[in-house]
Parts: C-alpha cells; sequence; structure tokens
C-alpha cells in the first residue's frame, strides 16, 4: 500500500499553468466529472476544511471561483491557476487576481494562492497578508447558501 502523500510537498510539487481561458474551461469540465473524488476546498487565510466537499459544494465552488476569477482578472489569458495534472489532478492553485504579485516565474517571496483544491486533507499555510474583508465576505457567503448544503 503506497503512503499517503504529505501535504506540504504535494503543495511544492510540480505545476503546470492553465493559460488560456479555454484551457480553464476544459479543466473545469474534468473536475466537474470528478465532483465526488473527494476534493478539499481551501481558502488561504480561512480555516482549514474540517472534511472533503461534496459534489455539490464542489460544483458550486468551481461555478464562482470561475466568474470570479473571469471577473477580477482582466486579461485575455488566464495564467493563474496551476494543476499538478491536466487530466486526473489531485492538487489545483487558484491565484487570487487581486493578490498576485509574481505567480509564476522566480520570485523569493512568491504570493500565496489564494484558494487550494486538492484531495488529501490540507495543512495550515501561512500567508503575510491579511485576507481582504471582500475575499472574506465572498468565501462566507460561497459556503453558507443553501445550495451548497
Amino acid at each position: 500500500m503506497t503512503p499517503a502523500p504529505d501535504f506540504y510537498q504535494a503543495f511544492r510539487g510540480r505545476f503546470s499553468s492553465l493559460l488560456q481561458w479555454e484551457d480553464l474551461d476544459a479543466f473545469w469540465g474534468v473536475v466537474r466529472r470528478h465532483a465526488g473524488a473527494g476534493w478539499y476546498i481551501y481558502a488561504i487565510g480561512m480555516p482549514l476544511p474540517e472534511r472533503a466537499a461534496s459534489a455539490g459544494q464542489v460544483e458550486k465552488f468551481v461555478g464562482c471561483v470561475n466568474e470570479l476569477l473571469r471577473t477580477d482578472h482582466d486579461e485575455d489569458y488566464c495564467g493563474i491557476v496551476y494543476v499538478d495534472s491536466k487530466d486526473d489532478p489531485t492538487f489545483i492553485k487558484i491565484f487570487d487576481p487581486s493578490h498576485l504579485g509574481v505567480s509564476c516565474g522566480f520570485s523569493t517571496n512568491p504570493p500565496m494562492p489564494g484558494w487550494i483544491m486538492c484531495r488529501i486533507p490540507p495543512k495550515p499555510l501561512e500567508d503575510n497578508r491579511v485576507l481582504p474583508a471582500k475575499r472574506q465576505r465572498w468565501w462566507q457567503e460561497l459556503w453558507n447558501s443553501p445550495a451548497t448544503s
């Protein structure tokens, strides 16, 4: 039996960017087909999820974060979603368009993603920024609506 991967090791693993919006659309289709695969959804700066999200919660998060990315990342390319595998993902990093800094390339202090989707229970990640009230409200509204139960 293979031991469960370590969250921090997986977080620092190898990732590919979904550079074009069309790539992101196709990728969300892959995630939706595996919505019930035990995804943990974690917003950096918020409490860790206690359990994996339901398929309905995954569907809702994907729809809402996709809308947020397209609204707040006013570019003709995506480039702010990174995945460990485009065909069989287990770890997804989604960078917040309002807190990008240098999300690709070299930086001695790269920004943390805004959200993580992974199939292993996440562990705390430290970020030196304070999560803006706007993002805290977005996150809380997402999970407090009846459709995510």
